[in-house]
């Protein structure tokens, strides 16, 4: 059930996507060939008026194929021809529906919360390091290091991603912000209930009931949250300090999410689970969308400007078949990316 709803998720995901081109083209009077969902030989297609819907038997991907796209085009209602805002537009429409479906999923998942956790500090440990650097109980802590906390997990997070003894805090303190330069971030032995023993900070944060203002502003800091996880994950990938191996395809998301759904309680709770991980990526998938990588949106915007700034420049048309060919061997990269890492990730699930 894992594998259909990934496979149910994933399908939903290009649907909206595609669907944001295919509106906005609609809406700005560019002619759209063809609407199809998936790829290789059509197994359903209908012409209604000027347009091809079509569902394709490869369940990846799907595309919003307007008229001279990739080419020009005498025909008046080509994209080529469009005003230059117009599509941009269309271009990013792809990502903001991505954008609007993670939101919705968010809502729909925190919809049954009776409280959220706040990173305001309601209890610490005697010996607990960042008390001596001068946190206190009562203190909200906005960022660490200059990255914002949006949600209260952000903490433990942060300081697993940026690893080291200690921190700059800001917090906020009877309605003023203090900076603590260098707090101690050392994890120490502490005593359980049960009379065991474990390592940990030696915080507690407090909660807050749920009410429509505390959800809505939840659903955005969790989404805002999450654009800031893909932004470090792309810094680290960059850095060096990730690799191909850390890498996941389609393949590993849904052995992802398989994993997730069984690790839940219930039935309930494997559904929300999987739900918040459709969510994360929805926005996952906007935001990387708008990456300036050609044959993704963004390579596609930049792309536009860099065109619509060179012909007021030169006053003549710059030919798109250019352009073409360069988010041709963008697209080509690209799938091959996606290649490596989904044989990797097939051979990891044999392997273990």
């Amino acid at each position: 059930m894992s594998i259909l709803f990934a496979i149910l998720l994933f399908s939903v995901l290009i649907f909206v996507h595609e669907l944001g081109h295919f509106i906005t083209a609609k809406l700005s009077g560019v002619q759209v060939n063809e609407f199809s969902l998936f790829m290789g030989p059509a197994i359903f297609k209908k012409q209604v008026g000027e347009t091809l819907y079509a569902i394709r038997c490869v369940p990846i991907g799907g595309y919003c194929a307007m008229e001279g796209e990739d080419e020009d085009s005498d025909n008046p209602r080509a994209f080529q021809r469009a005003v230059w805002w117009k599509r941009l537009i269309i271009l990013a429409a792809g990502s903001f529906m991505n954008l609007l479906t993670g939101l919705l999923i968010f809502a729909i998942v925190f919809a049954p919360a009776q409280q959220f956790a706040t990173p305001v500090v309601s209890e610490m440990e005697a010996n607990c390091s960042l008390a001596e650097g001068g946190l206190q109980v009562g203190d909200r802590i906005l960022s660490l290091d200059s990255e914002r906390i949006y949600v209260q997990e952000d903490f433990s997070m942060l300081l697993q991603l940026l690893p080291k003894d200690a921190h700059s805090l800001t917090v906020l303190r009877n309605g003023e912000k203090i900076v603590l330069p260098n707090v101690p971030t050392v994890q120490k032995e502490f005593a359980n209930e049960d009379g065991t023993v474990s390592l940990r900070y030696g915080l507690s944060f407090s909660v807050e009931k749920a009410t429509f203002g505390s959800r809505a502003s939840y659903v955005w800091n969790t989404a805002l949250d999450t654009v800031r996880i893909v932004r470090l994950s792309l810094q680290m990938l960059l850095t060096g300090q990730v690799g191909l191996k850390d890498m996941s395809g389609p393949v590993g998301i849904v052995q992802q999410i398989s994993v997730t759904a069984q690790a839940s309680p219930d039935a309930f709770s494997a559904f929300m689970n999987m739900l918040y991980f459709g969510g994360f990526l929805a926005i996952n998938l906007a935001v990387m969308n708008m990456l300036p990588i050609p044959a993704l949106d963004g390579g596609r915007i930049v792309c536009l400007l860099l065109t619509t700034a060179a012909e007021k420049l030169l006053r003549r048309k710059i030919d798109p078949k250019y352009e073409a060919y360069l988010h041709g061997a963008g697209m080509v990269l690209l799938l091959c990316l996606m290649a490596v890492v989904t044989f990797k990730d097939i051979f990891a699930i044999f392997r273990g």
